[in-house]
């Protein structure tokens, strides 16, 4: 079966080109050059994945990004014409789940969307009654099969790539995990001295959590490595 993914950019030719390289991918491709009704076929398509240019006209990407993370964990793939850090970081910040620089080779743009979709899948394992299907840490459950967490009985609203770094630390519990590993399996690209992916992950899960860094009840940072998962409490739930 396809896979729809929705492009919102402005340059009909490339998204044109894009629609036919996707579709040797087995890639289903729509596409808007404008933000609005880039957002009325989202919500018309449900897409499993979404390329978003950040220059667009009327609504910029970070608008657009935002409008669609107020009710959805969507994967987001941002473009970015000037390659800039400062980009990238609001992108992430706003819940995009990757980001790529323009010019881009179309290949790698495949690659990136194949990765994205496999971690997304990968933290919606089918349903098992031999598996474990609820894990709880105090008062932080995590409902796995679901994509859903909750802090004392409230739900708390985590993108894809969120819950999967949440899912992935609570899988390690006591283990800490160093940026390096946390950037390969949830991002599917090597690091580098500028990416900041996994901190801005990490500071928007905790925030969403509300735990505090400086008295962690969950997430724990190890300094010079990366995160260790500390929530206590561990057993299993009933479905």
């Amino acid at each position: 079966m396809e896979d729809t993914v929705l492009i919102i950019d402005d340059d009909a030719r490339l998204n044109e080109l894009l629609t036919r390289y996707l579709a040797d991918f087995g890639f289903r491709v729509l596409s808007a050059t404008h933000p609005e009704r880039g957002l009325e076929i989202f919500h018309e398509a449900a897409p499993k994945l979404v390329i978003l240019d950040i220059m667009l006209p009327g609504m910029d990407g970070f608008e657009v990004c935002k409008t669609i993370r107020r009710g959805s964990r969507t994967p987001v793939i941002m473009l970015t014409a000037r390659g800039e850090l400062t980009d990238r970081v609001v992108g992430l910040e706003l819940g995009a789940d990757d980001y790529m620089p323009k010019p881009f080779e179309p290949r790698e743009l495949a690659a990136r969307m194949q990765s994205v979709l496999r971690r997304t899948r990968a933290a919606q394992p089918e349903a098992d009654p031999k598996q474990e299907k609820v894990r709880r840490f105090g008062r932080l459950v995590i409902d796995v099969p679901r994509m859903k967490a909750t802090v004392d009985g409230k739900p708390v609203e985590l993108t894809a790539n969120e819950f999967a770094a949440l899912a992935l630390l609570a899988s390690h519990p006591g283990e800490p995990l160093h940026r390096d590993r946390l950037l390969e399996e949830l991002r599917g690209m090597e690091s580098d001295a500028y990416n900041r992916a996994v901190d801005i992950t990490m500071s928007r899960l905790r925030q969403k959590l509300g735990d505090n860094p400086k008295s962690p009840e969950f997430i724990k940072t190890v300094w010079g490595t990366g995160y260790v998962f500390i929530g206590s409490q561990y057993a299993d739930a009933a479905d």
